[in-house]
């Protein structure tokens, strides 16, 4: 009896699982707008920086900030003479384009020349044997 109870009490609560799905708060969608908000008004002070817009749909808009306001801002290209306008709701990201080789890609490059010049120091004397040995890295 006791099994037969557990199975049903679970059936029920997986259908109400199911059929109540979980709703996304209005809070979420705000703070996602309100971070939008803040990165676009960041990015809006220098207006000769190229930024990427994605919306939810992952839709990409490339161009420059042309006007912020309180519940939307504007994006234009050198392609189109229009500005578009977009709600800081819609938007998923906003970012600055490009501009080089990231940080990340700096400290990789620069712990790699540093160990090897590291491993030269140490491997070079081990390989000349002080000095008696000629030709190759070991020099003239």
């Amino acid at each position: 009896m006791k099994k037969h109870l557990a199975i049903l009490l679970s059936v029920v609560l997986t259908a109400l699982s199911v059929s109540f799905p979980p709703r996304v708060s209005a809070q979420t969608t705000t703070a996602g707008a309100e971070k939008v908000r803040s990165k676009v008004q960041s990015l809006s002070v220098s207006r000769d920086k190229k930024v990427e817009v994605k919306l939810r749909d992952n839709t990409t808009y490339k161009g420059y900030i042309t006007a912020v306001e309180p519940d939307s801002f504007s994006l234009s290209d050198a392609k189109s003479t229009t500005p578009q306008k977009f709600s800081y709701s819609e938007v998923e990201e906003v970012k600055k384009v490009g501009g080089g080789i990231s940080t990340k890609t700096w400290i990789i490059i620069g712990s790699v020349a540093a160990g090897s010049i590291i491993t030269w120091i140490i491997v070079k004397p081990a390989f000349c044997d002080g000095g008696a040995a000629h030709g190759g890295i070991c020099g003239p």
